[in-house]
């Protein structure tokens, strides 16, 4: 793998600098962000992620920022380093039922449910029922080595199962379009509906009561 640049390992010190500062770093501090809220199909998935103090991970950033390979590498690193990895969904029924933050806090309640942590870094989720500590920032996955591993971890979890879906539900673009509302999507909504896996509540949203069977 090839070095990352200057600029991105300056980021890199900064992300680790942020979450050295909290006690249990490198054995107890974890870190949380959720994948998928936007879409109008699919799961939230959630990863929650407590990395040790060594390695440090050199390519670890927002998700956003790396590309699909370079996340599928780091998912694949970061599995091997951590101290622990936790995955949680909640689906399109839930969503509906629950609204998308609630939906988000149920995801991120399964994916730390057997974490052993003390203290957890999350990305702008607040009112967790989770048995530890909570530290809440906006842009935590521009800010914290952990929370950055797990953006990771969970936007692969979920584009693997947008993949999956795409050969379920051709015609709807999932594999490119991650179940967002791009024109394709949008335009094989009006000619073949919904899916079993679309969100009514985001349906109802953006196509009108009439897209709903």
């Amino acid at each position: 793998m090839p070095k990352p640049s200057e600029k991105r390992l300056l980021h890199l010190h900064s992300l680790v600098a942020y979450d050295a500062s909290f006690d249990g770093f490198g054995t107890t501090l974890a870190g949380m962000d959720e994948a998928g809220r936007g879409p109008l199909m699919g799961p939230v998935v959630a990863a929650c992620v407590i990395l040790p103090r060594e390695p440090v991970l050199e390519w670890v950033d927002d998700s956003k920022r790396l590309s699909a390979a370079r996340r599928e590498e780091m998912e694949r690193r970061i599995r091997e380093v951590a101290l622990y990895v936790g995955v949680g969904e909640a689906g399109p029924e839930e969503i509906d039922r629950w609204n998308i933050l609630g939906a988000t806090r149920l995801a991120m309640r399964r994916a730390a449910a057997a974490a052993p942590a003390t203290l957890c870094i999350v990305d702008a989720v607040t009112g967790l029922d989770v048995p530890f500590k909570i530290h809440s920032i906006a842009h935590a996955d521009a800010t914290s080595y952990h929370v950055a591993a797990a953006s990771i971890v969970a936007k692969v979890a979920r584009d693997r199962q947008m993949a999956s879906y795409a050969a379920l539900y051709p015609g709807y673009g999932f594999e490119r379009n991650m179940g967002y509302a791009t024109s394709e999507h949008l335009a094989a909504l009006k000619t073949l509906g919904p899916t079993p896996v679309h969100r009514k509540s985001f349906i109802t949203k953006w196509c009108g009561e009439e897209a709903i069977p």
